[in-house]
């Protein structure tokens, strides 16, 4: 094989992590064959009409804080370079009014507008071959890299590498159907988000963006939302169910909305309530991924096995063992567990897989601490040093959340 050869990968899913992978790997000169099953990029969660760019306050530093302000300024930088303002986004300030209050810098961010700026941009650069309608199943290993198997077992993509950017889908990939990994080992949940919105036909209810429990967006517009949404809306959400695997939309969760939106402009949530009573209110709803920790899975996808008998070879030395030993599988990759903040981290994160891909080493000891803090084998790693000499697969009734996956991957 080619060194050239060998720079080929394949990228199964095509949401915020996926596009942001894509360029961020064809500015390195990679090709890339990108596999969905939707009709298009940006259909799952990243179909969101408007997110919210802005950072994680904390009162001390915590992972999640730091790489939210790396990844709010990585952000918004690709945003000022590859979209005008007012065609994707606007530059805002948002007010917490719960948590760690105070007026913060930020934007307001239709996802979609950025996934396709990112592809756009990747298939300038390089040799990128898009594939729609193509749900991908089964990921299987072979001696020249890995393919992507559809329902019938045909192979539909291959590649010396493979990222798997498939949001929640990724535990179905490599956890379920493939047993690349012990499930335990992938901690990752579905998190159900709803959001209400409606037309905004008069003058906004807030001067800028509240946040509390929730974002309430006082005005966002944009022509890019047309024909689903109104140019001109005003939104609120969304809700945050954890364990919810379904994109329904329903009245309780927009009263919900409701409830939240009364402790940040009373005046809005009568605007709610109205228009849902009348018919007018509009929604969204589609299934996020968390991982246990809250945190990103970014890097080299563990070997959970190879795992389990590195560990008995390593004996009574195992509870030393680092978590850069893990045994990864060769040419395997994950981004996922972006939770409701894949605006602010998809592009620092996969720039930085991109790097760690191409064998760079971490440009500084942060980046190697955040970068150890989203190590897709953290959770096996943890839970091999804990177990006793011989048993290194968790009890099934101890497993944590995540389940089995319920669809085919790259569904976003």
């Amino acid at each position: 094989m080619t060194p050239s050869q060998a720079r080929h990968a394949l990228v199964i899913g095509a949401g915020l992590a996926g596009a942001a992978v894509c360029a961020a790997l064809a500015r390195r000169g990679w090709r890339l064959t990108l596999l969905d099953a939707a009709s298009g990029p940006a259909q799952g969660a990243s179909a969101l009409p408007v997110g919210m760019l802005s950072p994680h306050v904390t009162r001390a530093p915590t992972p999640l804080s730091r790489l939210s302000a790396l990844g709010v300024t990585a952000t918004l930088a690709e945003l000022q370079r590859l979209i005008p303002q007012g065609q994707g986004w606007q530059a805002c300030e948002v007010d917490n009014l719960g948590h760690d209050p105070g007026r913060w810098p930020a934007a307001l961010v239709r996802p979609a507008a950025l996934v396709q700026a990112w592809l756009s941009e990747a298939m300038q650069h390089g040799d990128v071959a898009c594939h729609w309608h193509t749900p991908v199943p089964r990921l299987i290993r072979t001696p020249h890299g890995w393919q992507a198997m559809n329902a019938e077992g045909a192979c539909v993509g291959q590649a010396p590498v493979a990222v798997v950017t498939a949001a929640y889908g990724s535990h179905h990939l490599l956890a379920d159907e493939a047993a690349l990994m012990d499930p335990s080992a992938l901690p990752l949940r579905p998190v159900k988000g709803q959001m209400s919105l409606a037309a905004q036909h008069g003058a906004p209810r807030a001067e800028r963006p509240r946040r509390d429990n929730g974002v309430f967006v006082p005005l966002y517009e944009d022509a890019g939302l047309a024909p689903r949404w109104p140019a001109r809306i005003w939104a609120m959400g969304s809700t945050y169910d954890r364990g919810a695997n379904d994109t329904t939309l329903n009245d309780l969760a927009h009263a919900r909305n409701a409830e939240s939106l009364d402790a940040i402009c009373p005046l809005a949530a009568a605007d709610l309530r109205e228009a849902l009573a009348k018919g007018e209110l509009q929604g969204w709803a589609q299934v996020r991924c968390a991982s246990l920790d809250r945190l990103p899975l970014a890097g080299a996808v563990p070997d959970t096995d190879a795992l389990q008998r590195f560990m008995a070879e390593a004996g009574h030395r195992r509870g030393r063992v680092r978590l850069d030993e893990t045994p990864r599988h060769p040419g395997l990759y994950m981004l996922a567990a972006l939770g409701s903040r894949g605006i602010t981290l998809a592009h620092w994160c996969a720039s930085r897989l991109a790097a760690t891909m191409d064998g760079e080493t971490p440009a500084s000891q942060e980046e190697a601490e955040l970068l150890r803090s989203i190590d897709p084998a953290r959770f096996a790693w943890k839970q091999a040093r804990r177990q006793p000499a011989g048993q290194f697969r968790s009890d099934p009734a101890t497993q944590t959340p995540g389940g089995a996956g319920t669809g085919a991957a790259a569904t976003r």
